[in-house]
């Protein structure tokens, strides 16, 4: 929450950027890129700081640090479509070039629907939009599992 990079009430927040470098593409940027930013939010260590009652400026302490409070963990699942008949998930750059159209489905944790993104191509069914979305549930928990693992074995002990 924006709580949480508060220092000082109406004064002072930590402001955090988040820039993606793509560095090679074959399909699928938008999982790719919702999957490193939670990753990288979630080992986000912010330093301890305090407000110099005499100054009233921050003083930071490098060596102190508190973990980045991630409540909610988005992930995004892409999906090439033909013809409203073959879905491919994580689609290659080849099928997203090949397919009549993409979605990307976004889900958090507790099931709940984030964002659909479909930008034109061909036309979706209702009940295969439902069928991206009960895979996307699924693929959630997975990668959720995974980027878990991940951090638990970056940590310090």
């Amino acid at each position: 929450m924006k709580e949480d990079l508060c220092i000082a009430h109406d004064k002072l927040a930590w402001v955090l950027y988040c820039d993606f470098i793509c560095l090679d593409y074959d399909g699928n940027i938008l999982d790719a890129c919702t999957f490193a930013l939670l990753a990288a939010l979630k080992n986000v260590q912010l330093p301890k700081f305090t407000i110099n009652e005499e100054t009233g400026l921050a003083e930071v302490d490098l060596k102190q640090t508190n973990p980045l409070n991630i409540r909610k963990h988005p992930v995004a699942t892409s999906f090439a479509v033909f013809d409203d008949t073959i879905l491919i998930v994580d689609p290659t750059a080849e099928e997203e070039d090949l397919a009549t159209g993409t979605v990307t489905i976004v889900m958090d944790e507790e099931g709940r629907l984030c964002s659909v993104h479909k930008p034109g191509g061909s036309g979706l069914t209702a009940a295969k939009l439902q069928d991206c979305i009960t895979r996307a549930v699924t693929r959630h928990k997975e990668a959720k599992k995974l980027i878990d693992k991940v951090i638990k074995s970056i940590k310090p002990k």
